[in-house]
């Protein structure tokens, strides 16, 4: 008769799977949402896009259901929705909430407070028009973004580095940077020959203060001992500066980045109410005029989701390059 060791019987042994309690709770929220939406009649009149609101949600209490009834089969999906699990549990109780105040007993005023069938019909119907604006900013954002990161981290090394250098710029730095960009709108559309062009240095001022005093603070901040052990081995300037500085430098920087893209994104938004003929702002403004709530409550959404998704790029991109000092930064 064989014997076997008890590493080779716990080998054997099948792995059970749990379920995925969590998800099986989120099912059940999303599915008592889609009952709610698609057999509670609407108040006042009909909401288009309602009985596609109630599909949606049902299959996303299908496919919550499936992942936690089937969690080996779908690990992957597991992994990534697990986290998030009290959300996926509370979102559809705050959107039967938000149904029920405006399409089902009408406690807030339309059109003031549109429901989310409203904003589902502005994304169908008007997505040109948004698609186009959210172009215009993004390309808008990004050259204001990527000027004022790199001369602000030119700024920034070359005070940190050089005192001679920060003795003219840091006064400058001082009353310059604290002021809002925004109050410098009068002045620049003056000199500026198109509300573009002067967008963009708005959005790069913004940009360019926090990135230039995080990346001074990081480059004077980095212990003299670096310097010394390189200059020991022969190292010159430019190596000590780009091999030692700026590397030490760069959790600040990134620190800088973050701070920077908050701040152009409400720079993005009035620049564009001043002037320009497309853009995220701009929508926000025609909506509001045209007294369209829901469109202007889809554009927030849309800006909201641009912001989320550039910054965590930005995070993607900052592990990657930090990836030898994990951990410097922590947000």
């Amino acid at each position: 008769m064989p014997t076997y060791s008890l590493e080779q019987t716990q080998t054997a042994q099948p792995t059970s799977v749990t379920l995925w309690r969590s998800g099986l709770l989120a099912a059940a929220a999303w599915l008592a949402f889609a009952l709610f939406t698609g057999l509670y009649p609407d108040g006042g009149r009909p909401w288009p896009f309602t009985r596609e609101l109630a599909l949606g949600a049902g299959a996303v209490a299908l496919l919550l259901a499936l992942t936690a009834v089937l969690p080996g089969v779908f690990a992957r999906l597991v992994s990534v929705l697990k986290p998030a699990g009290p959300w996926l549990v509370v979102l559809p109780l705050l959107l039967g909430v938000w149904v029920l105040v405006t399409a089902k007993i009408v406690l807030l005023p339309v059109p003031f407070f549109a429901p989310p069938q409203a904003l589902i019909e502005v994304f169908v119907d008007d997505w040109p028009r948004l698609g186009e604006s959210l172009l215009h900013s993004f390309w808008l954002l990004f050259n204001g973004v990527v000027l004022g990161g790199v001369t602000g981290f030119i700024a920034g090394v070359s005070i940190g580095w050089s005192q001679r250098i920060g003795y003219w710029v840091h006064p400058v730095l001082r009353i310059l940077g604290p002021v809002p960009s925004t109050a410098l709108l009068p002045i620049c559309f003056f000199f500026f020959p198109t509300s573009w062009s002067a967008s963009v240095f708005l959005i790069a001022l913004a940009t360019w203060f926090p990135v230039t005093v995080l990346t001074w603070s990081g480059v004077a901040g980095v212990d003299k001992a670096y310097y010394e052990v390189a200059r020991t081995l022969g190292a010159n300037s430019r190596f000590l500066i780009l091999r030692v500085a700026i590397p030490a430098a760069l959790p600040n920087v990134f620190v800088g980045l973050f701070m920077g893209l908050g701040a152009s994104f409400s720079v993005l938004v009035v620049a564009e109410m001043m002037g320009v003929k497309a853009g995220l702002g701009w929508y926000l403004q025609w909506a509001q005029g045209w007294a369209a709530y829901a469109n202007m409550y889809a554009a927030l959404i849309v800006m909201a989701l641009l912001c989320s998704g550039l910054i965590t790029l930005l995070f993607k991109v900052r592990d990657r390059v930090l990836s030898w000092q994990k951990g410097a930064v922590q947000w």
